[in-house]
């Protein structure tokens, strides 16, 4: 995604005076003004952590991380376990736990569900507000007692995605995972409210064959790259073969199997 969001008007705001300081910490952090006039989006600071909500008449809700309660806590207790398609597509088998790197992690979906099954993850997202998003997610779930466990498994890298991997530092992710931003418009309202939140602040993910290369660079046993269903692929080397579900696919890159 790109570093810097579009231009649009973007302010951080107490939801009560108990968050002030919170709140001024976030402006400071992302060098954003507080309690702004009229503007195109808020990113607000309140009981249920950090939430970002665009401002005007038909604006949709707002949008935060939450690994505790919700859509994650319900895939976490009966999403499939190692059966998902997302776990295939990594690797995941009997005595097999890969690590992983998502380097387009957004709202941190996909690397909880591969975390909570027992994966080692890195995760990079390069838009600032997202991954304020994220690191809050991630702080309220290391509260949880249930969640703990899993969270701690992840670990949330700054900077460019592509940078952060042709400058990589220890030992190299066997996966590295790639959801990138694809001008494409779907139907459902999760996406729909999600996506009218991110497009004016992120855009399409141009870049993606430099993605997919730096990826391909770095990891050790496969690259995954995660697409609609009837999207081309990235531009680039061409994958082996695909996992396709009823509205996305997994192209796989293989480079070395993964062994228990």
């Amino acid at each position: 995604m790109n570093e810097q969001p579009a231009a649009c008007r973007i302010h951080v705001e107490a939801l009560a005076p108990a968050f002030q300081p919170q709140a001024e910490h976030w402006a400071q952090r992302l060098d954003l003004p507080l309690q702004g006039g009229d503007g195109e989006f808020a990113l607000q600071v309140g009981e249920q952590g950090l939430q970002l909500q665009q401002l005007g008449p038909d604006a949709p809700g707002p949008v935060r991380v939450d690994f505790v309660e919700g859509g994650a806590a319900h895939r976490r207790l009966y999403g499939g376990g190692s059966g998902q398609m997302i776990a295939k597509a990594v690797g995941i088998a009997q005595g097999v736990r890969p690590r992983v790197l998502d380097a387009t992690a957004g709202l941190g979906k996909d690397a909880f569900v591969l975390a909570s099954l027992g994966c080692e993850m890195s995760l990079i997202e390069r838009q600032p507000l997202i991954g304020a998003l994220l690191e809050d997610g991630l702080a309220r779930g290391a509260e949880d007692f249930d969640v703990a466990p899993i969270v701690a498994r992840m670990r949330l890298l700054k900077g460019n995605s592509i940078e952060v991997m042709r400058n990589w530092q220890g030992e190299p992710p066997q996966v590295i995972y790639l959801d990138p931003m694809f001008p494409h418009r779907e139907k459902t309202a999760l996406v729909k409210k999600e996506m009218r939140l991110f497009r004016p602040l992120v855009g399409d993910d141009l870049d993606a064959p430099a993605l997919l290369a730096a990826a391909l660079a770095l990891a050790t046993h496969r690259v995954v790259v995660k697409r609609p269903r009837k999207a081309p692929c990235i531009e680039g080397p061409k994958p082996s073969h695909g996992l396709e579900g009823k509205s996305s696919r997994y192209d796989i890159y293989p480079k070395k199997a993964l062994k228990a």
